[in-house]
Order: structure tokens, then sequence, then C-alpha cells
């Protein structure tokens, strides 16, 4: 078998790749591992992250360049490689244009969502740098509307996120039957809408996508990537590509062996497709490429529930609105607070990492979500509605030093714990960690007083109280093979390795141990994509 340019994935990064070669005058083919289509992008919110987009420009909401580069770099700890911040900014607007004017794709603001470090230099409290897909009638897709994996996070929601109390300060609302109608045609949001956008017009551009499909070995030839090996159906075969092999296979947190080996901490709970093994690292490996960004995940606190999700693993959240809302703190064993709960999620993650080095022990782990009946009835909790009882797995006491007894925390920590905390939020401030000072803090709280610190700020007080353990989780890993401005994988003396590319969770992400807001996972593998997919294609 032989192409012009073969793409191995099929998540945002994989797809936009495959549509720029295309669309660059390449013959392409997309292989697959999994026998669904979409990756874990199809499980995601599916927004990006897309700083002086045509979208806010459009809307009056002023960006430049500069405010994008200077809010990188605040964050950076001088691990963002500043050529790939540039080419991420500089290109990040050229390819949501390329996308709206030369196929079906098309996206729109999730307004006012800000910045997940909105009070740094050249952040942007008010948002317009995130944009998601409409809605798409999965039925557009004909025979392929069952290819696309579904998560169980956002499932088929038939709403966008601006519909949402995530992703809209004041949430559009969707009447009964809208929402009847919806559902009746398959009209799906979210990650759904992503890569319901992204295959329909891989389908109308006729491009080829083949499920079940494991890419196992990269094929060179005097130093150059010119194919791939496969195995489907307990076979091999060989795919050789003209042009140039991208690789979109997202990140290595499913493999045990690798995450021990390279993340600067634990990460037990993944939330991403487990078909995310690290193939692509691995072949990259194999034929010399430089590594980068090794020790960053895209950092998730992850709940574990008990049961079957279809795949013989239990159900594992994402739990990343629930800690912003007020009447709820998360302790260690300590029964101690240990950071702004409200922070992103990203950001988060580090706390997990924290050690306790006369100990040797992590700090803040086990961790435990703690919060009281009024919070259940207002805002309800993970499988559960407002006002409904908590599911039996979730750790319900009398008191708090009988609830502290129960998980294995310090009773006389967790007493004194919320009473400061009573105490600090009486007067709407938190004297400990300034959770609810920071716009984003406020933006995924209560949304009647969005916007205000009583949005994430409340007592504890009205029992029984409840308890639920968070672990360490990821969206995804971000370190893998270097790559220069166009995606292209380097080697170990830092030279291109000719027609061998990378984007998405497979590539040293551009974005170092960061995460500048709302789709910045998926923003720079769609970037990086679609630069690699023109670049194979010899575009301009």
């Amino acid at each position: 078998m032989e192409t012009d340019v073969i793409v191995l994935g099929s998540g945002a990064s994989a797809l936009t790749a495959a549509l720029a070669a295309n669309g660059h005058g390449s013959d392409v083919m997309v292989f697959e591992k999994a026998n669904k289509i979409g990756g874990t992008s199809a499980w995601s919110g599916g927004m990006i992250w897309v700083p002086n987009n045509p979208h806010m420009i459009a809307a009056g909401i002023k960006d430049s360049r500069e405010e994008a580069l200077a809010y990188l770099q605040s964050l950076s700890h001088d691990l963002i490689r500043p050529e790939l911040a540039e080419s991420f900014v500089d290109h990040g607007p050229e390819m949501v244009s390329w996308l709206e004017e030369n196929t079906s794709v098309k996206f729109q603001l999730v307004a006012d969502f800000p910045d997940y470090h909105p009070e740094h230099p050249g952040g942007k409290p008010t948002g317009g740098r995130s944009l998601e897909c409409p809605l798409i009638s999965f039925n557009d897709l004909g025979d392929n509307k069952d290819r696309v994996t579904v998560g169980y996070n956002y499932g088929t929601a038939p709403i966008t996120m601006e519909e949402s109390h995530l992703g809209s300060a004041i949430p559009i609302k969707v009447s009964a039957a809208e929402h009847a109608r919806r559902a009746e045609n398959d009209e799906r949001g979210c990650g759904q809408a992503l890569i319901g956008h992204l295959y329909r017009a891989c389908l109308e551009a006729n491009i080829e996508i083949t499920t079940s499909a494991r890419a196992i070995e990269l094929i060179t030839e005097n130093g150059r990537a010119t194919g791939v090996v496969i195995r489907k159906d307990e076979e091999e075969l060989t795919v050789h590509a003209r042009g140039g092999v991208i690789l979109g296979t997202g990140g290595f947190e499913w493999n045990k062996e690798l995450v021990r080996d390279f993340l600067r901490g634990p990460m037990t709970s993944p939330v991403s497709v487990p078909t995310n093994e690290g193939d692509g690292l691995v072949m990259c490996m194999r034929i010399g490429a430089a590594l980068g960004n090794m020790r960053e995940a895209w950092w998730m606190p992850a709940v574990e529930a008990p049961g079957d999700r279809g795949d013989g693993l239990n159900p594992t959240y994402l739990f990343a609105a629930e800690r912003a809302r007020p009447r709820s703190i998360m302790i260690n064993k300590k029964g101690q607070r240990f950071t702004n709960e409200a922070a992103n999620y990203n950001a988060f993650g580090a706390a997990f990492h924290e050690q306790d080095v006369a100990r040797f022990e992590y700090s803040n782990l086990p961790c435990w979500y703690i919060f009281d009946q009024e919070h259940l009835d207002l805002y309800g909790t993970i499988e559960t509605a407002p006002g409904n009882p908590a599911p039996n797995w979730i750790t319900k006491a009398l008191s708090l030093e009988e609830l502290a007894d129960k998980i294995g925390a310090d009773s006389q920590g967790l007493h004194h714990t919320v009473s400061r905390w009573n105490t600090s939020v009486s007067n709407y401030r938190d004297e400990d960690f300034h959770r609810g000072e920071s716009a984003h803090d406020t933006w995924w709280g209560d949304p009647t007083v969005k916007g205000t610190p009583q949005a994430t700020l409340g007592p504890i007080e009205k029992g029984p109280f409840y308890a639920i353990e968070v672990k360490s989780g990821a969206l995804g890993t971000k370190g893998g093979p270097k790559t220069n401005i166009n995606g292209a994988v380097l080697n170990v003396d830092g030279d291109v390795i000719p027609g061998l590319y990378a984007a998405g969770n497979v590539m040293a992400s551009p974005m170092g141990m960061t995460y500048g807001g709302a789709g910045g996972t998926l923003a720079p593998g769609m970037v990086f994509g679609f630069l690699a997919g023109r670049d194979a294609a010899g575009g301009p």
C-alpha cells in the first residue's frame, strides 16, 4: 500500500493534520488503533484555546500576539520553548480560518470564559480565546455515525458548552422541547461536536480512516521516515508514504511502565481512552528521536466510582467544576486543606506531587472532597442530581469526627480545618489559599452568583457530611518527541528526521507544564497537526 501522507490516530490533532494534507494536494490515509474514531478528543469538552482568534476579533475583543506570548511566558518556568510558543500563537488563528474557509468545520465563541490564570500578564479575565464547534447532527455522518467513540463524562449531550454552567457566565436556557428536538435529531455538542465536524469534513474529502489498525513500527530509508508497519486483524501490512508520516497517537498515560519511568509524580487515574499506551513515543524512540517535556501531563483530579463502564474498567470522572462549589473543601490525611480547591485542574495536579520529606510520602495523597448536606441539596455531586440522595459508595456520617474516622483522616485536624474555613468564609475570604480571588475560581462555582466570591465560598455546617476520595489523574501525558515549528520530529542531535511529524499529546507539548485556558490541550494539537499536514504535503 502507498499514499502521499500517512496519519496515525483519529483525534482532533490527527484529523486536522489529515484535512490539511489533503487540502494542500496530498492523498491521505488515516489509521486508528481503536475500533472507534475520535480518541480522547471525542470524550472531551471540545473547546480549543486560540489567542487572537478571528471570532474574538470579530466580536470586538482585543488581543494580540504580544499579549498571548507574554501570558505563556509568565507561566513558563522556563519549560516552554519560545519558538514553539510563537508558532502556536502565530498559526492558531490561521488554523481556525483555514478550516472554516476550506472545509465544513465551523467554530463559535464560548463567550466570556476566562483564561485559567487570568490575572497573569497577558491573561484574559473576561475570555474570548476559547472556541467550540456548534452542534452537529450525527445523522450527517450517514452510515458512519456509530464509528465515533463516546465517553461517559460528556456523552452525547445535545448542548454546547456555552449553554452549560461550565461554559457561560449566564447559561443559555434550552427549552425541554428544543432539547428533545435535538436529541431526536441526534445533535451533539462538546467533544462529539468537534470530532463530528472534523470527521464529516474528512468524509467529504474522501479521506479513508481504517480502524482497529495499530501502528507498530516506523519504516526508514537513509534516515527518512518512509512508511509504517500496521497490525490489523492479526496480520501485518506495510504502508509507504511518499510525503510523510504524521503521528497523532496520543500520550502514554495508560502504559504503567512509561508512567513510572517518566512522569514527575503519581498518576493513577487517567480519564482518556485506554488505547493511549505510548505507541508513537516508542516508535520514535527506536529511531533516535529527541524527547522533551516527559515529566508532564495534563493533570486532572479524578474520582473512581464502582461499577463497569462497559470496557471492564471502573467509571473515572473528571473532577473539575465540583471543586469550585461552595460548602466544600478538600483535605489530606491530616484533615487539613492544602491548596485552593477552585484552581484550574492542571495546576491543581501539582499539589498531589508535594512530598513530606521527613516521612518520605506524598503529603496530599490520599485526598478527600468534603461537603455537607446543603451542598448536596443545592448542587448534587458525581452521579447525583441536586436534591437526590448520594449513592452508597460515597462516605456519609452524621458528624465530621465520625466522617474522619470512616475515611482514616485525623478527626481533630478536620474539626479545626472546618472551623477555620467557616470563620474565614463568613467574610467571603479564604485567608489561607485565596480561593475566590481569581476570575477563574468563581467561574465554575454557584451559577446564581457567578463572578463573586460567594460563587465558591460557603460554610460547611449542615449534616450529614460526605467524603469522596479524589485521585491523581490526567487527561493525557504531554511529553514525547521534540519537533520544530512545523511539527517535524527532531533527532537527538537536533536535526529534522525527514518525513516524520508529531502533533497532539504524542509530541513534546509546546505548553510546557502549563495550561493556558479552556481548550488548552486540543488547540496546540490541532495547530501543529495543521502545520504538519501542510508541510508533509509540501504546502507553503
